[in-house]
């Protein structure tokens, strides 16, 4: 027997089989700094069409979690496809600097007694720190971008920045100082912004009322009656018992029907719907003695179950009759935003409203029975004391959702304090509110997933007035001066904030705490209080659009600057999303952005939130030393983001199998791209065989199917796309074909050049498909395709040499698909014929395809090279109806019928041929392999 193996066009490549991702990716990092290739990518699409996503941005504090990696991954894959396409796609990295968690950080390291601005410093060295960590866990995901000037918004010029929009808003006259009720939390010492607060599970002191009739008169009237036999009560039903002592007023429908029931040694007011409930709730029988409407109710007095002062009865269409209510709601103007517009309805001026709960939780000393005591551990004592006044009706604990702080977990309260608000509907220059400017921008925005516009749209039309200021240290300042007499701000305040803003952009916010106000306001400083207050981080981020794209890093389109895109978790239509637009919609009337994409949250793969005590958090870092960054980019364009996205080790496995699957597609194109020089070898469209030219046509078809999927952010459908194309139509038929002609015929010739020609352009088409998702392989693959090619894949745009089937195509591409259905349904049947033990391989086999007249006519096309697109040594066609006996197919039109070969076998090829041992010097070749000796005169191919 004779070694033919030196005559044969073995596969040979240098791209490895094992990815070793772990080991190979942090080279590959420094590989791209050492270029500069985020500048170099700029420079490449300098004039193009700009596409802009900007970031928002991630707090300095703490290392990243899987949420981090998996938003950071998504926008660098949006961001890569658009510069593939052709796009000017900057990336500019942002950091949120300033607010509570960081100061709260530096006061547990270094106490709580710093004075302000070592305080401040402190915080922005912290900030500093934590900003480095992050940015090189995100460096090492493969995330490409401006990592050496991003942006921060402790820089003084985005301090400055914000500082110019807070006047832009002063300008517009959205801006005011009041007393309202704002979420407050004692262990931040400040008021939160709705982003800020949570809802979980606490435990409360239900109870119900009594609040004794001032004057029996009116309400017996209110009820046709001509007086009253017995004292009557209103009673209240809440959950907050701590907000008793600052009750002033009490809340019933005008539409509701109450009633005045008798329960023996008084009278009850309940709504007529809930007596039998309360009755029973109270342990209490009684009769109905009359009914009334609650708007004959207005105004009657009642008194305070514990003070020796009124609650007057108002009317409230935002009072309900829900089950375990009584139908009328206490009112503690200092501690709702209902109660308080209520009671400002009725002409309870500020002066006059009770605020009895200070900053950190306690009431102040002053206020009888519970003077100096923490708010939760009043509770018990006043529902005692009611029970001992004879108030109490019903008392029970109960569980129910509840507001927390994001950041202590620690319950929160409403809490009127003198703050600065955005008001939603006060008017601006324009005639317009700043809700009505918001609302028409939610309509103008494009959302992915489209249900984020109801959810935003809502948000906007229901929300309060915004409270911007805060009382911390750590925060660009609210650069007022306010009157001391008339509490007016300063008329030149918008020049004096410009004034403000360039100190600020020349030493940072220490410039305005440390400034004599005479260096701004002279002579008339005596008169001024300078404000303290520092501003909302949710003002900082939401502001970015005026500080960083007009500011810091300019981008973007006309009209403003104007993102294409906002990518952000679904939480942030209540963060960053909404604050985004509020500022945008007051300084430039329209929204930062054009689309918003939101994205889910990480669960493991039961569906559970992960938690450090349940041990099922993935970290981002363990996954990249044990499988590698494009593991786990892979995990994130194969994941559904539009709802939540299951991770966990099982599921990484599962996608490092398929990355497998994409990583030898590709190493079997390198390697059979051996010897292949594209500037002398590749043939023409035209003059490939018609496999070949199908295999490229369906590319440029993936293609177009890939690119789409990009623009539209379905990046599952990328992965699908990709992972299909590398399983069906290159591993389960193309590249299984075309391996005997690769490996068999003379190395230069056309049948081995066509086929050298189609694996060129499909690679190259691609190792671009799969660059914004597995960058670092790709940059691994592109490296290794002959030819010239560019610095790097990530420079590179869409493949545009991949040609196309005419639609009247002799052998097109309905041709193709009909004899790859066939060929799976004759791998199937080898497949049980080698199961049987019937053949050894499918080389040994001999089919006989019983066919329809149409599926005949298909196949004879092919002529004697249909054996080698099933890959057996010899196919025999025959009618349908004399294959009865044969094995049945899912093909309508097809039975096979399959045996062992009765041929000896070429040593060369492989194939089982009767002319094998005929030909004399050669008598362990077929007479096919003869002629693609070195020195033969080469086998002609024409379709496979």
């Amino acid at each position: 027997m004779s070694d033919y193996k030196h005559t044969l066009n073995l596969p040979e490549t240098d791209f490895p089989m094992r990815g070793m991702l772990p080991k190979r990716e942090p080279a590959r990092v420094a590989q791209w700094q050492d270029m500069d290739l985020y500048h170099r990518l700029r420079e490449a699409r300098r004039g193009r069409e700009p596409f802009v996503l900007h970031d928002g941005p991630p707090y300095a504090n703490g290392g990243i979690h899987i949420g981090h990696a998996l938003n950071k991954i998504l926008k660098d894959i949006i961001v890569k496809s658009r510069n593939l396409a052709g796009f000017d796609a900057p990336y500019v990295p942002g950091w949120d600097c300033h607010g509570l968690p960081i100061e709260h950080k530096v006061e547990t390291t270094h106490g709580k007694h710093l004075a302000p601005d070592q305080a401040r410093a402190l915080c922005r060295e912290y900030a500093a720190e934590q900003i480095e960590g992050q940015r090189d866990s995100f460096i090492r995901l493969g995330v490409i971008g401006d990592w050496a000037k991003p942006y921060r918004t402790m820089d003084f010029t985005n301090e400055a920045g914000e500082i110019r929009a807070l006047a832009s808003l002063v300008e517009g006259g959205y801006v005011f100082k009041g007393l309202k009720p704002v979420n407050w939390c004692f262990d931040c010492g400040s008021a939160l912004a709705e982003a800020e607060v949570e809802y979980a599970d606490k435990q409360s002191d239900a109870i119900d009322v009594a609040f004794p009739c001032a004057e029996d008169d009116k309400l017996a009237a209110a009820f046709g009656l001509g007086g009253l036999a017995k004292p009557a009560a209103v009673v209240i039903w809440t959950t907050t018992p701590w907000t008793i002592p600052a009750n002033q007023a009490l809340n019933v429908h005008p539409e509701v029907t109450y009633a005045l029931v008798d329960v023996g040694e008084r009278l009850l007011l309940l709504a007529e719907e809930l007596v039998e409930s309360c009755l029973e709730r109270f342990g209490l029988q009684g009769e109905v003695l009359a009914t009334t409407q609650g708007q004959n109710l207005e105004l009657i007095q009642f008194a305070h179950p514990l003070y020796a002062r009124r609650s007057p009865l108002f009317l409230a269409d935002y009072v309900t009759v829900e089950e375990g209510s009584t139908g009328i709601v206490h009112s503690a103007p200092v501690h709702g935003v209902d109660d308080f517009e209520s009671c400002r309805r009725y002409g309870i001026e500020f002066q006059d409203f009770i605020s009895i709960v200070k900053g950190d939780g306690h009431y102040v000393d002053d206020l009888p029975l519970f003077g100096g005591q923490l708010i939760w551990k009043a509770n018990p004592q006043i529902v005692t004391q009611l029970d001992e006044a004879g108030a109490l009706l019903a008392h029970q604990p109960i569980t129910h959702s509840y507001m927390h702080c994001w950041r202590h977990k620690t319950p929160v309260i409403y809490r009127a304090t003198a703050q600065w608000f955005v008001g939603m509907d006060l008017t601006g220059h324009d005639g317009r509110t700043l809700r009505d400017r918001a609302l028409a921008g939610v309509e103008a925005t494009a959302f992915t997933p489209s249900w984020g516009k109801a959810r935003l749209h809502s948000m906007i039309a229901n929300r309060p007035d915004w409270c911007i200021s805060r009382q911390r240290n750590w925060g660009v300042p609210i650069p007022f001066f306010l009157h001391e007499q008339s509490g007016e701000l300063h008329p030149r305040t918008v020049e004096i904030m410009e004034e403000v803003a360039q100190r600020v952009e020349a030493e940072g916010i220490d410039a305005w705490f440390r400034l004599d106000p005479t260096e701004l306001l002279g002579d008339e400083a005596g008169d001024y209080e300078k404000v303290t207050d520092t501003l909302d981080v949710w003002f900082d981020s939401g502001t970015t659009h005026r500080h960083v794209m007009r500011g810091s890093h300019p981008m973007g389109h006309d009209q403003g600057p104007r993102a294409d895109l906002y990518l952000e978790g679904s939480d942030q239509h209540r963060g960053w999303f909404h604050s985004s637009l509020l500022t945008g919609s007051a300084i430039d009337g329209h929204p930062p952005y054009r689309q918003l994409l939101t994205h889910g949250f990480t669960v493991d793969e039961k569906g559970h939130k992960q938690s450090k005590s349940k041990g099922n958090v993935v970290d981002p870092h363990e996954v990249m030393n044990q499988y590698g960054a494009d593991i786990l980019r892979l995990w994130v364009a194969s994941t559904d983001y539009s709802g939540e996205m299951a991770v966990s080790d099982q599921i990484l496995k599962r996608t490092a199998d398929v990355y497998r699957r994409i990583r030898n597609t590709s190493r079997f194109l390198l390697a059979n791209l051996n010897g292949f020089d594209p500037a002398t070898d590749a043939l023409a469209f035209e003059d490939m065989l018609a496999l070949d030219r199908w295999v490229v046509d369906r590319a440029a078809q993936q293609q177009a199917r890939i690119a789409e999927a990009y623009e539209e952010y379905r990046f599952l459908d990328v992965y699908q796309e990709v992972h299909g194309f590398c399983a069906r139509e290159l591993g389960g038929f193309y590249l299984d074909v075309i391996k005997d002609r690769q490996y068999t015929t003379q190395a230069d010739s056309v049948a081995r050049r066509s086929a050298q020609t189609a694996l060129y352009h499909v690679i190259q088409a691609l190792v671009r498909w799969v660059a914004p998702i597995l960058s670092f392989t790709a940059e691994e693959i592109h490296e290794n395709i002959p030819g010239a090619g560019g610095a790097s894949v990530l420079l590179e745009e869409y493949y545009t040499e991949l040609g196309v089937l005419e639609d009247e195509a002799e052998l097109g591409r309905d041709f193709w698909e009909r004899v790859l259905n066939v060929k799976q349904a004759v791998n199937k049947c080898l497949e049980d014929a080698r199961n049987a033990k019937v053949i050894k391989g499918n080389l040994a086999a001999e089919v006989t395809l019983y066919v329809d007249d149409e599926l005949r006519e298909t196949l004879n096309r092919l002529g004697e090279e249909l054996r080698f697109v099933m890959l057996t040594s010899e196919v025999h066609l025959a009618p349908l109806n004399e294959g009865s006996a044969a094995e049945a197919t899912e093909l309508e039109g097809l039975r096979v019928a399959v045996a062992a070969s009765a041929h000896h076998k070429c040593e060369r090829c492989w194939h089982h041929r009767p002319d094998v041992g005929l030909h004399a010097g050669h008598d362990d070749l077929c007479g096919r392999c003869i002629s693609n000796l070195p020195e033969g005169p080469g086998e002609t191919r024409h379709y496979a």
